[in-house]
């Protein structure tokens, strides 16, 4: 058994809390031991403790600026994260990585686009291009005959929910209801997550809407449970309430955590939109961990 001293930065986006370790200048903790060494160290109470471990990486490809990993606190790898990439994005600025206002991240749920707003030499804030969305369930993915699960019932333990399904580089179950705060989403969440339908499990919200232009919503992320806030999910919720003529093109959504502004674009006959947020650097430190 091996110790290793380890250096890492400790940050949010609206209460979804993230472990942030660079590898831009070799890898830090070995491939095979990432699954395990990040369910280890977001353990509450018991290590630093957070939603998920970021891995600030080389790209592999001369078109991207740079890469993101993130594994959630069960251990296993996400493909993007929306409050987790406005962290990784104010890492890489403020420690130097890449003194840009814009680049180009690499994900394994595609390429997006980050403009931070620099004050006082750090970030105040970013608007990441989130890219396109898909609505349909071979893409998603889900269990469907439909080509589109558009406000459909699903039925969970016996239960009818009318949900949407999307994808914006991760998978979404978005469910509109009237009265969220009457929601069991403890009971409900890790049904829908781990429901047949999904076969990649999915992050489950619930919306509230206030008005054409505001909502508020609740998240059981797929991996980490309850969390704050979920920038790729509020993306999906606005997106969703759009698509179905519920909701305007640009939303304040409300989260537990905070709140972020959502804008819908078109392109190519396809919807996608800008996220705009910011985060928070909590502490720096170093830990030590066996492999």
């Amino acid at each position: 058994m091996n110790l290793k001293k380890i250096q890492f930065s400790k940050m949010h986006g609206l209460g979804n809390d993230y472990i942030v370790i660079n590898e831009t200048d070799g890898e830090v903790v070995p491939e095979e031991n990432k699954k395990n060494v990040s369910a280890d160290i977001c353990r509450r109470g018991f290590s630093i403790g957070a939603d998920g471990v970021i891995f600030v990486c080389p790209s592999t490809s001369d078109e991207n600026d740079i890469r993101f990993r993130i594994f959630n606190s069960d251990g296993s790898e996400a493909e993007m994260c929306g409050n987790g990439i406005r962290c990784f994005s104010k890492y890489v600025y403020d420690k130097g990585i890449l003194k840009k206002e814009k680049f180009v991240v690499e994900t394994f749920g595609g390429t997006k686009i980050v403009n931070m707003a620099i004050k006082n030499g750090k970030v105040a804030s970013s608007k990441v291009d989130m890219g396109l969305a898909t609505f349909k369930v071979s893409e998603v993915p889900m269990i469907s005959d439909e080509e589109e699960f558009l406000n459909q019932e699903l039925l969970v333990e016996g239960k009818p929910y009318r949900m949407t399904a999307v994808s914006v580089g991760n998978p979404h179950a978005v469910i509109f209801t009237d009265k969220i705060d009457e929601i069991p989403l403890n009971q409900v969440g890790p049904a829908i997550e781990n429901h047949e339908a999904f076969p990649e499990r999915t992050n489950v919200h619930f919306v509230e809407i206030l008005s054409k232009s505001e909502i508020k919503m609740a998240t059981w992320e797929r991996g980490a449970g309850f969390t704050y806030a979920c920038g790729t999910g509020a993306t999906s919720c606005v997106l969703s309430g759009f698509k179905l003529g519920k909701l305007d093109s640009n939303v304040l959504v409300h989260l537990p955590g905070g709140d972020l502004q959502i804008e819908v674009y078109e392109k190519d006959g396809f919807l996608g939109a800008f996220m705009e947020g910011d985060a928070v650097l909590v502490f720096d430190g170093v830990i030590e961990i066996s492999f």
